[in-house]
């Protein structure tokens, strides 16, 4: 098996060295924050995806977090490029994750360390053949909104609800949950912004929903603009979903993944539709480095 690197606190150590104490204060409770961000192989090598709006989105998360990283955004985003070509990956997910690297227990984070890491490891299809597309069911679970955690920072412990709810929906025999936020508006999934196509129009969750503002969700909106299709960011009521077109999920992990059922009712003819896959085709091309517009989301490791 080959070695494997972890970048951690300004230096690359083997990955079975990156090991902090059990009663570790991110473990114990969940005051890290992290990242997901993906790089593709291509015909110029491995490339990372929208760089620079992943690494500002985790400066952001820590600011809201009220950490002080010992990193800058330049040094954070020279780390995710070096991890690629130190681990000799090509298509591969990449986990910056900014804790608390301290044992002592207690709340309190005054005085205590904080590292940054980041992990790559190849990564395939999340959610499988996406010719299929996936079951959905609605959770009994909310999304949280600002008067419970920050739904705009990526915090570990905000994920925490994501967890059961997808664990809800994979014991109901779906393969994924889509959440309503509190006040009964259709928001997100436990990892995934959602569309839907309805009249040949692209609607999708507005930030008043609570959702995460996700950077694959903006690549979508960018994308189906540029190819003329009507864009709609507001409101979404649940029953829209069930009367939908189409239906997919956008996200670094589930990229584009069609929904072909919420709830045992079926979206569309229970098939992706051909909207869901011009996109899921065109955000193929951008990529694998294979489409000029928007080559400007791509960072080779190799220079």
């Amino acid at each position: 098996m080959a070695k494997s690197y972890v970048w951690l606190d300004g230096k690359f150590i083997d990955s079975s060295k990156a090991v902090v104490p059990i009663s570790n204060h991110s473990l114990q409770y969940g005051s890290g924050i992290f990242e997901g961000i993906r790089a593709y192989s291509t015909a110029k090598g491995p490339a990372v995806f929208r760089l620079k709006e992943h690494a500002a989105r985790f400066m952001r998360t820590a600011k809201i977090a009220g950490m002080a990283l010992p990193v800058t955004q330049k040094e954070l985003e020279k780390a995710i490029v070096e991890i690629v070509g130190k681990n000799k990956l090509e298509s591969c997910y990449i986990r910056p994750f900014g804790f608390y690297n301290d044992p002592r227990i207690g709340l309190d984070t005054d005085g205590k360390k904080i590292s940054v890491a980041v992990i790559a490891v190849p990564f395939g299809n999340y959610f499988g053949d996406k010719d299929k597309g996936i079951r959905c069911k609605i959770s009994s679970m909310r999304r949280i909104n600002s008067q419970i955690l920050p739904p705009q920072a990526k915090l570990s412990g905000n994920y925490a609800t994501s967890v059961l709810a997808s664990k809800e929906a994979k014991n109901a025999g779906a393969e994924e949950a889509i959440l309503l936020s509190i006040n009964g508006w259709v928001a997100e999934g436990p990892g995934e912004n959602i569309f839907l196509v309805s009249d040949n129009k692209l609607i999708t969750p507005s930030k008043a929903s609570d959702i995460l503002l996700g950077i694959t969700r903006d690549s979508v909106i960018k994308t189906a603009e540029s190819i003329g299709i009507t864009v709609e960011e507001r409101e979404v009521h649940r029953e829209e979903l069930l009367t939908a077109e189409e239906v997919f999920f956008s996200g670094t992990a589930a990229e584009i993944t069609p929904i072909i059922s919420i709830d045992g009712v079926k979206i569309g003819n229970g098939k992706p539709g051909p909207i869901t896959r011009m996109l899921w085709d065109r955000f193929t091309e951008i990529v694998s480095g294979r489409d000029q517009e928007f080559m400007h989301w791509l960072t080779f490791t190799k220079q």
